[in-house]
């Protein structure tokens, strides 16, 4: 079998999958966040933390315990990195420096899981698995949370209302991200990832010397990496480490676990505000934007010229002969469109072009499909600064699911969008003007450029991967990603909800016949063509000094 059509059969595979969860998965996670039932275990957790899930909070108050729930999340990983050296189990590794452990936490309570360390040869099985592991479950259900209030401030009329914060947490932790979760890693325990609490021990012989190896709860761990969108690697390979993903079919199945939360809330969507055509409209303009990232990857890829690559059947550098180039291309899409960050390749190796596809996918907002909940609530910001653009054309108001889009929503929508170009963008020129940022480059030229204008794209959007190359284990690069990971997180977050809370207060636009049609194919044309015009108009001159330079060059 040629290794085109074997990248095609795997996408095929992919899109059944995804398609046989879709239905099934959105409607649960509706009745979820819909329900007034508390299970008994839940209740036991409001006890403990002192909630009372049946309060309907403004979105002061929300916004209050998101991040009130976040700073506590971040101190407390930060003092468990800190105080490593005298844990238990912490298979002899000392305690981590204050830049870095400021870092790891900032970076895995935004749900972003960018490292600046190995991770065996760093961190010990308590911070493992108390610190970090626990971390990629309530910041993925954070998200999630946060999307539904959104979609709450649609589906409301007359009321500032959103929710509980506590019991939208308590309900996306335990009843969607745990269940997945222990059917997933038994899914890759059997297709051979490994899961146990052993110490380092030494393996054959490698260059004269030993290897050492420590093991760990690696599958449970690498599953709700995948699912929660969140992408820290238990290894510092990450998904191109045999002990995390052993297998083509374990590869498939991590993007299948990346992708179905993200596309299958557009369901859910749908469900909550009364309208699974709504829905549709959403996930079309997701499966597009994602599908044509992926052809294009795979043809960058491919199709690379030169007699090496023709040899190999592609640009094979980098990439892991086990997953191939149609694997590879699939999982690097499927990581920067969404908020994980995992990688089964190293993308500083990719094509000039292909380490573009993979920044320009972060670029976008990583809203096709997105993270979990981020995605959702990203692409609907997108949608409404699509409707407004939609009602200037034709000199009507703006509505939106039968809300008007007024000067305050147009604000909060346009702060969302900027947040991000402008922590990438200073942050990038900051490294450049300054002497010592510099210094941590492995390359020069555009790919140096590169690789960190990657680092804070990735940092500011909440995605984790790097271009490899770049030393980013320093007291500027940890404290400045550090800081654009928070800012870059919890900022749009504080918008969101102020938008919501407007969107609920008004009253239901009655329906006439110059509204425009949200549902159908042309607004998902239009809302395609607003994110790739806002983004391109946003990133156009960072890339052209970047990754097209390096493809042109090739």
């Amino acid at each position: 079998m040629s290794p085109v059509l074997a990248g095609i059969l795997q996408l095929l595979a992919l899109i059944v999958a995804l398609g046989l969860s879709y239905r099934p998965l959105g409607d649960y996670m509706a009745k979820v966040y819909s329900s007034e039932k508390h299970y008994k275990p839940e209740k036991w957790i409001y006890k403990a933390i002192g909630a009372n899930p049946n309060v309907e909070m403004r979105w002061p108050a929300y916004l209050r315990g998101v991040l009130a729930f976040s700073a506590v999340s971040v101190l407390f990983l930060y003092l468990l990195q800190r105080v490593q050296g005298s844990l238990p189990g912490s298979l002899g590794f000392v305690s981590i420096d204050p830049d870095q452990a400021f870092n790891t936490a900032a970076s895995f309570v935004s749900n972003t899981n960018w490292q600046s360390y190995y991770g065996e040869q760093a961190m010990g099985h308590v911070v493992q698995t108390g610190g970090l592991a626990v971390q990629n479950f309530v910041s993925a259900a954070v998200g999630i949370a946060v999307a539904v209030a959104l979609v709450r401030g649609f589906a409301r009329s007359r009321t500032g209302e959103l929710g509980n914060f506590w019991a939208d947490l308590v309900r996306g932790t335990v009843r969607i991200l745990l269940p997945i979760s222990v059917v997933g890693a038994l899914v890759l325990v059997a297709c051979g990832a490994i899961q146990n609490f052993a110490g380092i021990h030494e393996v054959g012989q490698f260059m004269g010397g030993t290897q050492q190896w420590n093991g760990g709860a690696v599958a449970s761990q690498e599953v709700i990496k995948e699912l929660g969108t969140n992408g820290g690697g238990y290894f510092n390979a990450n998904s191109a480490h045999p002990f995390e993903n052993p297998n083509g079919l374990s590869n498939l199945f991590e993007i299948y676990l990346i992708l179905v939360i993200p596309f299958a809330l557009t369901r859910t969507f749908g469900r909550m505000v009364g309208s699974i055509r709504q829905g549709y409209a959403i996930l079309a303009t997701m499966g597009a934007i994602w599908l044509g990232f992926v052809a294009l990857m795979m043809w960058t890829e491919f199709a690379h010229p030169g007699p090496a690559f023709d040899i190999a059947g592609g640009a094979m550098e980098g990439k892991e002969t086990r997953f191939g180039i149609g694997g590879s291309s699939i999982f690097a899409v499927s990581t920067t469109l969404t908020s994980t960050g995992a990688v089964d390749s190293f993308h500083s190796s990719f094509t000039g072009f292909g380490g573009g596809i993979a920044m320009l996918g972060m670029q976008l907002g990583e809203i096709a499909p997105g993270g979990t909940g981020s995605g959702l609530y990203g692409m609907l910001i997108m949608a409404i600064i699509a409707v407004f653009i939609a009602g200037l054309m034709v000199g009507r108001t703006p509505e939106y699911l039968g809300k008007k889009i007024g000067t305050r929503e147009i604000k909060f929508a346009a702060l969302y969008i900027l947040i991000t170009p402008a922590l990438v963008l200073c942050f990038t020129a900051a490294s450049f003007v300054l002497d010592t940022p510099a210094h941590s480059m492995t390359n020069s030229g555009a790919h140096g450029f590169s690789e960190i204008l990657y680092a804070y794209t990735s940092g500011a959007n909440n995605n984790g991967s790097a271009f490899a190359g770049l030393n980013a284990d320093t007291q500027w690069f940890n404290s400045t990603i550090g800081i654009a990971m928070l800012l870059g997180r919890f900022l749009p977050m504080v918008f969101v909800l102020a938008l919501a809370g407007s969107l609920a207060e008004q009253a239901p636009v009655p329906e006439t016949a110059g509204t425009l049609r949200t549902e159908k194919p042309l607004f998902t044309g239009l809302l395609v063509g607003t994110i790739m015009i806002i983004t391109g108009l946003t990133y156009f001159p960072a890339l052209a000094l970047g990754p097209l330079a390096e493809g042109l060059a090739a």
